[in-house]
């Protein structure tokens, strides 16, 4: 089988990100089958907001697009991972690099990294 299995996760999968270059990974985000198809025919990494109940392409409103490179589809055909090319310095909507900026550390978190942008500038909220 060479397709994603929506059916079997009730219409979303998710989609790692992770860059192309350094291995990092950026984020976790939800596609349905119309974001994979448009990911697949842009290679730009579009993904369904569940919050918006949208179509949301990653970079549009931030100007942080995701160039996709490669993709691979787990062997159960639930999951998906996109290695990506990010333009400009953050994948997160908070302002940093990687969504992944919590570190536990037995129980406290700590914040690696400092932000990239003002989420409160770019998204005029």
């Amino acid at each position: 089988m060479n397709e994603l299995d929506f059916d079997k996760t009730g219409g979303l999968i998710p989609a790692i990100v992770q860059d192309a270059d350094t291995g990092a990974v950026l984020m976790m985000a939800y596609m349905n089958s119309e974001a994979w198809e448009a990911t697949k025919s842009t290679l730009k990494a579009t993904f369904w907001s569940r919050s918006r109940q949208e179509l949301w392409v990653k970079g549009l409103t931030s100007g942080n697009v995701q160039h996709v490179k490669e993709i691979y589809i787990d062997c159960d055909n639930d999951a998906v991972l996109l290695k990506v090319k990010q333009i400009g310095g953050a994948a997160c909507h908070t302002g940093y690099k990687s969504c992944f900026f919590k570190r536990m550390e037995g129980d406290t978190i700590e914040i690696v990294g400092k932000p990239v942008f003002d989420p409160k500038e770019v998204y005029k909220s």
